[in-house]
């Protein structure tokens, strides 16, 4: 490394703070652990970031050296640093005062370090080259700020706007599936208020059934956007975590649905196994529904034997559950597996007469919030005319002794 022979108080600085970076980057990284409320090895968890952080300080010393018209903007690389540390944040769900205050500490490390060194080193420095070298400090670490703030509330933005799209979408379609059983629902009564609807028996009872089964299917729609808003509700309380046997949450799903797979010739096949986990009970029974309801009425009719089996994969380790649910049913195109759990998605609509069922396509998403709410994860594999499998896979809550 080749020496540097100062000529100002600006380069002497500029020197100093190079030399002295990764302890500086040291003070802030030791300050920022009193201040942000994540892990101390959170803070930058990465070792990319980590190092960068030091490599911020010492760009900072670049441009204290370089000419007055040189803008700090202009060093795309201190400007990428500080853009990271702002999707970092945002990550984390910081707060935009809490990045201010980082850059505050920063500041402050630095007018400490100005302060030490012009007590330590023997040159003459004026007040007014002294005000100079702090302002171009502070204008450096403002535009880092800046930066990072921009980035941080920027990456907000996109999120609130990809919600109120998202939103106007599900307004959109819930006008939609609202719509057409009311629609109906409207002309029955219609109907049956003339003469001609009441003393007609054959007609008054198809009519009947046609109120019976919009009314139905307007139940089992808010029934499922209550269950969606349940499943979105966030993690849930230590107090609705219980230690069950899963296979025992399967069998009670099982059950209730038994009056709907026997009309269609399905077997529900539970496979006994003790493993027992602490989760929500609540969330697991809404997957268990869900995932075995979906397979019912998907099932095959050209097959005779038609079943949904569901079974867990005993752990490697206690720290992890699969449970598997499987069916062979009419399957899942290829082009439709990855968008199986989006809300509204229906894989095989066109295909309701022949199947005889319909709906709103909120099961298999009301599935997948579910499984994000416990800390799980779900993937699902299918091959049409063969069947279905759904995987997923259910953490265990660990205490700092082990598992619960």
């Amino acid at each position: 490394m080749s020496s540097y022979v100062a000529t100002d108080f600006g380069d002497t600085l500029a020197a100093r703070i190079a030399a002295e970076h990764r302890a500086i980057a040291g003070r802030w990284l030791q300050r920022l652990t009193e201040l942000v409320p994540v892990d101390k090895n959170e803070v930058f968890p990465t070792e990319a970031l980590l190092d960068q952080i030091p490599e911020l300080i010492r760009e900072m010393a670049r441009y204290l050296r370089a000419p007055e018209e040189q803008a700090i903007a202009a060093n795309t690389a201190v400007i990428a640093k500080a853009q990271e540390l702002g999707q970092l944040r945002h990550s984390q769900r910081a707060s935009v005062h809490q990045v201010t205050q980082e850059y505050r500490i920063l500041g402050s490390i630095l007018t400490t370090f100005v302060r030490e060194e012009t007590e330590r080193i023997t040159l003459q420095v004026s007040p007014s080259e002294c005000i100079r070298v702090l302002q171009r400090l502070n204008d450096c670490v403002g535009l880092l700020l800046q930066t990072t703030l921009d980035t941080f509330v920027g990456q907000y933005l996109g999120e609130v706007e990809q919600h109120a799209k998202r939103l106007e979408s599900f307004n959109r379609l819930i006008s939609h599936e609202l719509r057409q059983p009311l629609g109906t629902l409207q002309y029955a009564v219609a109907l049956m208020k003339t003469a001609e609807g009441l003393e007609d028996a054959t007609r008054r009872a198809r009519v009947i059934g046609v109120i019976d089964r919009n009314v139905t299917r307007l139940i089992d729609l808010t029934r499922k956007l209550e269950s969606l808003s349940r499943a979105r509700a966030g993690s849930a309380d230590p107090a609705e975590r219980q230690a069950v046997e899963l296979m025992s949450v399967a069998g009670e799903a099982a059950r209730q649905l038994r009056e709907m797979a026997e009309p269609r010739g399905v077997e529900i096949r539970v496979v006994p196994d003790p493993c027992s986990f602490v989760l929500d009970v609540a969330r697991l029974e809404l997957i268990f529904i869900n995932l075995m309801s979906n397979a019912i009425k998907y099932s095959d009719p050209s097959k005779a034997e038609r079943f949904v089996e569901v079974s867990v994969v005993r752990p490697v380790t206690d720290r992890e559950c699969t449970v598997i649910v499987r069916d062979n049913g009419i399957g899942i195109a290829v082009e439709s597996v990855n968008a199986v759990f989006k809300q509204f998605f229906r894989a095989h609509v066109d295909r309701d007469d022949e199947l005889g069922v319909d709906g709103a396509g909120l099961g298999l998403s009301i599935v997948a919030d579910c499984v994000q709410a416990i800390g799980g994860q779900i993937s699902v594999e299918s091959t049409v005319g063969s069947g279905t499998e759904f995987r997923v896979v259910l953490p265990q809550p660990t205490t700092e002794s082990g598992p619960v």
